[in-house]
């Protein structure tokens, strides 16, 4: 049984549920019990919010937690750490460990240890190849028996259309979401960097955007034919962004996920940053990054998601052809889509909340983030207000290579109510 809890004096903002007002929650039983000017029993916790903003819990679909086998990169502790800093209340962890999570055994291990620590609640994904390696599909019926909501290969994409169409008619018979890493490799190439100008200039091998593009083209239809629940990872560029918008004309299960770094950043920045601008897909042209935020407002992008990929300090100074792609973005994901898309008025506040909350956790079934009487309590509170500069002594994730260093960033998370329990920041 989980504390009473009285939320006190919050701004209360939840769309889906109509609400945009200051109030109280109170929490018992690990739900939401009342609403407004509420009378809290005397063994209530009282967490006094002064005016913070109180969010339906947020939910990053797309993070890599390294454990097993690369936890000099990141560990549980710390990613889930990172996750309630950055408003998280639950997270999708992608299976490309070491090694690969590719059974029942080691979903049930790795949610059982997140569990224990009492963070940001932990959803193992398995892979949907045994080991990643694109061939012999994973035990998706067991996956299921141990509660796993999604499979994918992410880091990887699946090659062979042939074992996509299996994975995806196997994945819907297991009532499971398949997430894929949409790359057509033979255009790829060994690219580390989108093609155009910036990466041209500094001579790097690059790749075009056709190669996002064609995959999803690929898996979109053999989604619409097989009738499997097809979730496209970080979108990145204008094409695919289309490619999906037709999908979804067509009435195919088809949902999409961006990231922050996709929706503010363009290929500019592998000239300023160097490699912590080096991610897969890569940053693209300012076109691509402009009609991302139009997908992402008009629904055509379901989700905002993080991709955090922590990696070493010494991998990330192996340079352009060595280092290993890959952001971290847990803990800037809300300040950062706050700051440079809502504060200007590119993206309405409550499409964000939708995309970071409300959809994610449709997507994935679980219980709904809403704030009203009978919800499952997870919430966010979120200071709007709340002035910060990005510095990795200020980051709780192992991995610094966060491509918003230096940036000063409007709003921040003080804290979660995961599953009725409140964690402080």
């Amino acid at each position: 049984m989980t504390e009473t809890l009285h939320l006190k004096g919050a701004h209360l903002f939840d769309p889906a549920s109509g609400l945009d007002r200051v109030g109280d929650v109170l929490v018992q039983d690990g739900k939401i019990t009342a609403l407004g000017q509420v009378a809290a029993p005397a063994e209530a916790t009282a967490v006094e919010l002064d005016g913070v903003t109180l969010l339906p819990g947020l939910v990053d679909m797309h993070v890599h937690l390294r454990t097993p086998g690369q936890t000099s990169k990141e560990t549980l502790r710390t990613g889930l750490q990172a996750a309630v800093r950055g408003g998280f209340t639950a997270v999708g962890a992608m299976p490309n460990t070491s090694p690969v999570v590719d059974s029942e055994d080691a979903v049930r291990e790795l949610e059982r240890a997140g569990e224990a620590l009492g963070l940001a609640r932990l959803h193992q994904y398995g892979s949907v190849t045994m080991g990643s390696k694109g061939e012999a599909l994973a035990p998706f019926h067991a996956y299921r028996s141990a509660g796993v909501r999604a499979v994918t290969d992410d880091g990887r994409p699946i090659v062979r259309s042939d074992v996509m169409r299996r994975a995806l008619i196997e994945a819907k018979a297991a009532g499971l979401l398949l997430i894929e890493h949409a790359e057509e490799v033979d255009l790829a190439g060994e690219g580390v960097a989108h093609m155009g100008p910036p990466a041209l200039a500094l001579g790097l091998p690059t790749q075009p955007a056709e190669a996002e593009a064609a995959a999803i083209a690929r898996d979109v239809v053999l989604a619409g034919a097989t009738g499997g629940r097809l979730h496209v990872a970080h979108v990145s560029t204008r094409l695919g962004a289309l490619v999906i918008r037709w999908a979804k004309s067509e009435g195919f299960p088809v949902t999409a996920e961006a990231t922050p770094h996709h929706l503010t950043l363009a290929d500019e920045a592998v000239s300023t940053l160097g490699t912590r601008a080096k991610m897969n897909p890569p940053l693209r042209g300012t076109e691509d990054r402009l009609a991302l935020a139009e997908a992402l407002a008009d629904g055509t992008i379901d989700v905002v998601a993080t991709d955090h990929a922590p990696h070493t300090e010494a991998e990330k100074a192996l340079g352009w052809l060595l280092a290993p792609f890959g952001v971290t973005g847990l803990e800037t994901a809300l300040p950062v889509l706050y700051t440079e898309m809502v504060l200007p008025g590119h993206l309405d506040f409550g499409r964000l909340v939708e995309a970071m909350a409300t959809r994610p956790a449709e997507i994935l079934g679980l219980a709904p983030r809403r704030i009203e009487v009978g919800a499952e309590a997870n919430l966010t509170a979120f200071d709007t207000t709340f002035r910060w500069t990005v510095e990795p002594s200020e980051l709780l994730t192992l991995g610094k290579n966060s491509p918003y260093l230096g940036r000063t960033l409007i709003g921040r998370s003080v804290g979660v109510v995961v599953e009725g329990r409140w964690i402080q920041c």
